[in-house]
């Protein structure tokens, strides 16, 4: 015992082990500041006024004499900018609440239904689930709005929700959390005299928090930033969501920067509390996703 842990500790030590952590390190602080650069820049660039922004541009200058509070002030000052704006926010509040909702309910059955019955075509049906992830969403689009057309749902919420509950990416995430699971358990649970339905819902899924909450946040970042598709459907201003909204204030005629700046920050606001709820479940289901099955 103690010859394996003065080998290991030998390993540890020595200088091309040492050379990879130190490059390591340097990577990811690299990648690290890459990633943050933006958000602190915006940030900063939130407390200035537009015009301030335009002659400098983004960057991380720290000048205190030109930075204020008149950005949100304005913001939530109840003028008519800030009515457009909140309206905007509600629109991609509730459409990204409905969407992740029924997205994750409706695939995670999907996947129970993949993972845990023996059947002739299961793997086949999960065979065209991922193939469905290899075509490109531009291909789908014409499809996509000539169906919302034909469904009279074009200019609603539902016609930006419906198209994307059933997700490939996320039956999959599902599916191999799923198949890490005992089977066992089906099989005590029906002795019990439980239902199909009662082992799904009251068995399976709370042993399913973890994909729960990691598919959750990549699903409402993915709904809430979204833009082609809402701006292909929506056609009223009163029904815009967040990212279409803030771009209509990029004009030929005229630049609001004030408004866009300090809203895109505060519209980050959202996914960052879902993040700081959930963190504690979405390693550990990223991690089972990825590895189970």
């Amino acid at each position: 015992m103690a010859d394996k842990n003065k080998k290991v500790r030998s390993v540890s030590d020595t200088p091309r082990h040492k050379i990879g952590v130190v490059l390591g390190t340097g990577f990811f602080l690299i990648l690290c500041a890459i990633i943050v650069f933006p958000v602190l820049a915006g940030l900063l660039a939130s407390f200035r006024p537009g015009k301030v922004l335009i002659r400098r541009g983004l960057s991380l200058d720290f000048d205190i004499s030109t930075m204020s509070l008149d950005n949100y002030t304005y913001l939530f000052s109840g003028n008519a900018d800030s009515q457009k704006y909140f309206m905007w926010y509600k629109n991609s509040l509730i459409i990204t609440i409905v969407s992740v909702a029924l997205t994750l309910i409706i695939c995670y059955f999907v996947a129970y239904g993949l993972t845990m019955y023996n059947y002739k075509l299961k793997n086949f049906l999960f065979f065209l689930v991922i193939a469905t992830m290899m075509v490109p969403f531009e291909i789908l689009m014409l499809p996509l709005y000539k169906e919302v057309i034909a469904l009279n749902i074009i200019d609603t919420y539902f016609g930006v929700i419906v198209t994307g509950l059933c997700s490939a990416s996320t039956i999959f995430f599902f599916r191999q959390y799923l198949s890490g699971l005992p089977k066992d358990l089906l099989d005590a649970a029906r002795i019990d005299g439980a239902t199909e339905y009662g082992i799904a819902t009251k068995i399976i899924l709370p042993l399913t928090k973890p994909a729960f909450a990691s598919m959750g946040i990549l699903s409402a970042m993915g709904v809430w930033n979204a833009i082609l598709w809402p701006l292909l459907v929506l056609k009223g201003a009163e029904k815009f969501t967040l990212p279409i909204g803030l771009n209509t204030l990029l004009t030929p005629y005229g630049n609001n920067y004030d408004v866009l700046i300090a809203g895109s920050m505060f519209g980050i606001l959202p996914i960052f509390i879902i993040f700081l709820i959930f963190q504690k479940y979405i390693i550990d289901g990223m991690t089972a996703g990825a590895v189970k099955g």
